[in-house]
Formats: C-alpha cells, structure tokens, sequence
C-alpha cells in the first residue's frame, strides 16, 4: 500500500504491551494505526481521525468499550468495530453483538486468524467513509484523569469535584453520566440515549432519572442553577453538555 492509499484503524486498548503489539503488526500489514488508552481518548480520536475500522477493549479506564460501542453506533451504524477482550464469556459476546459489533475475538488470540478478520472488516468499510467535520469544538480538556470546564475542576480517580458548589464528592452514577456528557461535548443528548448508555435503558429506570440528575449537576456546577451555562435543556430533544 501506499502512504495515501493505507486504510487507517484505530486501536482503543489501555494495555501498552498489548496495544504495541497490535500497532506494529497492523503497521507491518500496510495499515495506519492510531492507539488511544481509553475511552475518552478512543472517542475523541474516532470523531478526529475518522477510521476505516476500531478494534475496541471492552476493560477501559474513563468509559468502557460496550459504552463506547453504544456511543458510536448512536452516531455511525456502519463503521466496522471488533472487539478484542479477555472477556470471552457468551453473554459479553452476545451483548457486543446487542450494541452493533462486527465481530468478537477472545483473548490470547492466534495473529493470523486476527489479521484476517481486519482484512475482512476492511473490505466491509471500502464503500463508505464519514466526512470529515473540520471542526476541533468537540476535543475534550482532559489532563490525565481530571476534566476542567469554566470554574470547576472534576478528578475522575478520587471522585472529588470543586465546583460552584464547593469541594463534593461524586456518586459512580454521577461520574458516568458526567463522562457520557463530556464524550458527546456540544451534542444534544435524548433522555432515552443518556439512559440507554448510563444504565442500559432497564425496566426500573424512567426519563426522570436523567431530571434528577441534571437537576443535581446544574446544583452542583452552575453559578446559577435556573440559567444554566454548561448543562442545558434542548426542548423536544432532552440535553446538552458544552462550554467554551
């Protein structure tokens, strides 16, 4: 292959010695190869680089794979992701395969059978390739595991939060939907869409549940909850995360 014919694919993996690997044996196949070592990393690359394929662990620091499956497949339906983990038991397959993957390989994996289901999910992307927006609005302000918008400060490994509100300390389920937000920066979100990826749309959950939580996130973050600056209501549709 030439340089600007190679098909580009982007390994999202946060183990390095596994994640080398991969880069080097895709290279040595004629392929461009992006890693990102997790799942914040993974999306912001995926808007930015606009791969031909995604090979995607399901254990990622910041967000994990089935979410990041979720995310992608709201957005692109037809991108080819394999999903290469550990995890090989047949209800994590069958839930890959739930939230739109391609195909699922277990680990430890034979190379050659690896290499040929990427080139078979190649094939599969020759005929479509997204546009390329153009625009960075949507990069992410991560330093390592701590987020900044406006005045607040978020630490994803302690939980902790300075923010309007003071020094809090965040709840797991605030932390993944504060993650789905920043992942999905400047886009509108539906109440069902943040439901489905942060608690996977089950019968004890309703529409409210996402309320409340923006109700506690404006309480937490906005200077003034009633004219929100970062979390916003887009009427019909349900939310919006952004900042400058």
């Amino acid at each position: 292959m030439e340089a600007a014919e190679k098909k580009r694919i982007l390994v999202i993996e946060d183990e390095a010695r596994i994640a080398e690997g991969l880069r080097l044996n895709l290279s040595l196949a004629g392929y461009a190869v992006s890693v990102a070592g997790d799942g914040i990393d993974g999306l912001d690359q995926w808007r930015a680089w606009h791969p031909d394929l995604i090979i995607l662990d399901i254990m990622l620091p910041m967000i994990d794979g089935f979410s990041i499956l979720k995310t992608i497949r709201q957005e692109d339906e037809k991108i080819p992701v394999l999903i290469l983990s550990a995890r090989g038991d047949t209800r994590d397959k069958v839930k890959g395969l739930r939230y739109g993957v391609d195909d699922y390989l277990a680990k430890p994996f034979d190379l050659e059978e690896f290499l040929l289901r990427v080139e078979r999910l190649i094939q599969k992307s020759t005929w479509y390739k997204p546009a390329a927006s153009g625009s960075d609005a949507n990069q992410c302000m991560f330093q390592g595991d701590q987020y900044r918008f406006g005045d607040n400060h978020v630490d994803f490994i302690t939980f902790k939060a300075c923010c309007a509100a003071g020094e809090i300390i965040l709840t797991e389920q605030e932390i993944t939907l504060l993650k789905i937000f920043i992942a999905n920066r400047g886009r509108p979100l539906s109440r069902e869409m943040l439901l489905n990826a942060g608690w996977g749309y089950s019968s004890d959950t309703s529409t409210r549940t996402v309320d409340n939580f923006m109700v506690r996130f404006r309480k937490y973050f906005e200077k003034n909850p009633k004219d929100p600056q970062f979390f916003k209501s887009r009427r019909s549709v349900g939310y919006i995360f952004d900042h400058a």
